[in-house]
């Protein structure tokens, strides 16, 4: 029975929830199952990794982008309608057409980005520019009809807009991949026709050593971190506020909204200079797991300052809570006394 109650709890929450959105979550999952599969059973590679290892990849991305969009617009109060419509085009404006091309140039085996080989894969990747410029526009048109919402939560209030902020920025260092490398660039001013143009590896060609699963160079610099880690900021913010807001349960010091709201701004000023951190550092020709000294000094004096800001926060809650505590027997004292008199 209290399955079954649960089942119905979870199916009147998330019927509020985006409908495009939610089904595109649920279809990235079906493709990453799919590409999943594709890892085990087709052997061809591309630049030492399984052709399906990028669409994989980016239908969890995708999907993960549209749950989280989907979840927000559900907390909205005002502008559903018009979210509704924001989020249905992202849909079928940006997702769509970027996982398709992904998948379609996977099962042909070619690169999906930066690929100026033949007419079509010309026409493919700028497709996906388009829809990507489209995703982006979207996304921050949400973001603005969101942002203006009012939330009883103080704490998600900021979430959801920084969140939103430092996601946007981390999709526009997609952009810069596309710009042509020095030797492209070079190239292009003889008038040579490229079958490359753009590139995310900094300081070596595209397709050297990388890392497990994410496929991250490890002998240069590799924008794809900065763009990573800054996307993915729509799903990091708001969690550390659903977070610190779960952990007020049973730590007083996170009690107070105030508390709880500095706490969310000191997060998200520290991820977002992570983000400019490691884009700093591939931008400079550096891997992520071979930082010069210069980027462990930037690292480290970043984490200690969001280290000090946090402690001094707690420290604050801290008085408060123990003087709220000191207070009250002294109230209830007196009230005593007031009533025998």
């Amino acid at each position: 029975m209290g399955a079954l109650l649960r089942r119905r709890e979870i199916r009147k929450v998330t019927s509020s929830w985006h409908g495009p959105l939610t089904y595109c979550a649920a279809a990235m999952a079906v493709v990453a199952l799919v590409c999943g599969l594709g890892l085990v059973v087709d052997g061809r590679t591309l630049m030492g990794q399984s052709v399906w290892l990028k669409p994989a990849k980016f239908a969890v991305s995708f999907g993960m982008y549209a749950i989280t969009l989907a979840w927000m617009i559900a907390q909205a109060g005002r502008w559903r309608r018009t979210l509704w419509w924001l989020g249905t085009v992202a849909v079928a404006g940006f997702v769509t057409p970027e996982i398709a091309a992904i998948a379609f140039q996977a099962a042909r085996g070619v690169p999906s980005h930066f690929n100026f080989s033949t007419g079509l894969d010309a026409t493919v990747f700028m497709i996906m520019g388009g829809a990507a410029y489209l995703g982006w526009l979207m996304t921050f048109a949400m973001g603005v009809f969101l942002v203006a919402q009012r939330r009883v939560d103080r704490a998600m209030a900021w979430a959801v807009p920084l969140g939103l902020v430092i996601s946007l920025a981390g999709m526009s260092v997609g952009y810069l991949m596309t710009a042509p490398t020095p030797d492209q660039a070079a190239g292009l001013a003889r008038g040579l026709s490229l079958t490359t143009i753009g590139a995310h590896s900094v300081g070596a060609p595209d397709g050297g050593a990388g890392m497990a699963v994410t496929g991250w160079e490890t002998g240069s610099g590799d924008l794809r971190v900065a763009h990573f880690v800054g996307l993915h900021a729509l799903q990091v913010i708001p969690l550390v506020a659903i977070g610190l807001r779960l952990a007020a349960r049973r730590f007083p010091v996170l009690s107070g909204a105030a508390t709880r709201t500095v706490l969310v701004i000191v997060a998200a000023f520290g991820y977002a200079g992570l983000t400019g951190l490691v884009l700093w550092q591939a931008r400079r020709g550096q891997a992520l797991l071979d930082p010069d000294a210069l980027t462990l000094q930037a690292a480290l004096g970043l984490g200690g300052l969001v280290a000090a800001c946090a402690v001094l926060t707690l420290a604050v809650s801290a008085r408060r809570v123990s003087a709220r505590r000191v207070a009250a027997p002294v109230s209830g004292s007196r009230a005593a006394h007031g009533s025998a008199a």
